[in-house]
């Protein structure tokens, strides 16, 4: 978005340490070593996950449209599940209920409170029709009485998401398949739902298409409450995409069956 005219984009990270971080390693989040650093007005401290939301809203009071890429991150634990031999997974900065979930909606309902109708690009994951899918196993635990806690990914994603189409504000939610760390611009892109894309068996997509297509969604009316999945052709296998309304009109209408899978 810094790159582009008429956009004065603002980012949000949790943390003093963050930013600085962002800010000094521009090159290494994905842009080439001789890209423009990054302006620190351009980026601001604020917690979406805090209970006092009030400087969220001061921040998105000032905004005509929310673009929403968080997410928890899983980490090794360091030990090793005895039943799978595999290493453990947690949320050390957090748990999928509480970015995925309460932070998510914190930043709808920031996004609502401006009363301006605000267009919110929210930015989930692929996967979310199967209740199976080994990302929602990450993070939980079984606990003494049997039952589970922790984890449930695509699930507190897929709450947010309904939350989101039911708030009355325009919205447009992306479904990406794996990301990639590698330029984009070079594939054919391809969309879909219900974790089903036809034209092609690949499950992955660079970032950099993945944010190409949400800003898309920002400066075309057809992405406009849209729910799909999105994934790229292998580098040299199809045409390059370059038209974003005929990407979103090769859905032909549909939009993505929240009936199907699991809600947190």
């Amino acid at each position: 978005l810094l790159s582009k005219t008429g956009y004065l984009p603002i980012g949000t990270v949790r943390s003093e340490a963050s930013r600085q971080a962002l800010l000094d390693g521009t090159a290494g989040i994905g842009a080439s070593p001789d890209s423009p650093p990054i302006p620190p007005e351009s980026v601001v401290v604020c917690d979406i996950t805090n209970s006092d939301t009030s400087s969220l809203n001061d921040i998105v009071k000032e905004c005509d449209a929310v673009m929403i890429c968080t997410s928890a991150k899983p980490a090794p634990t360091g030990e090793i599940n005895e039943e799978t031999k595999r290493p453990k997974f947690g949320f050390p900065n957090g748990q999928p209920e509480l970015v995925d979930w309460i932070g998510q909606k914190n930043l709808i309902d920031a996004a609502k409170n401006t009363g301006k109708d605000m267009h919110v690009v929210l930015c989930s994951s692929m996967g979310g029709t199967n209740p199976e899918n080994s990302l929602n196993n990450l993070g939980k635990v079984t606990n003494e009485d049997g039952t589970t806690s922790g984890g449930d990914i695509l699930k507190w994603k897929r709450k947010a998401e309904v939350y989101l189409i039911e708030s009355g504000l325009p919205y447009t939610v992306v479904h990406p398949g794996g990301l990639l760390n590698e330029p984009g611009n070079e594939r054919e892109l391809c969309l879909g739902v219900d974790d089903k894309i036809p034209g092609t068996t690949n499950n992955s997509v660079p970032r950099e298409d993945v944010a190409n297509v949400m800003i898309a969604a920002l400066e075309n009316d057809s992405y406009r409450g849209r729910s799909f999945d999105l994934v790229s052709k292998p580098v040299g296998e199809g045409e390059v995409t370059t038209d974003y309304k005929n990407l979103v009109d090769s859905l032909g209408g549909k939009n993505c069956d929240y009936s199907l899978g699991e809600i947190a």
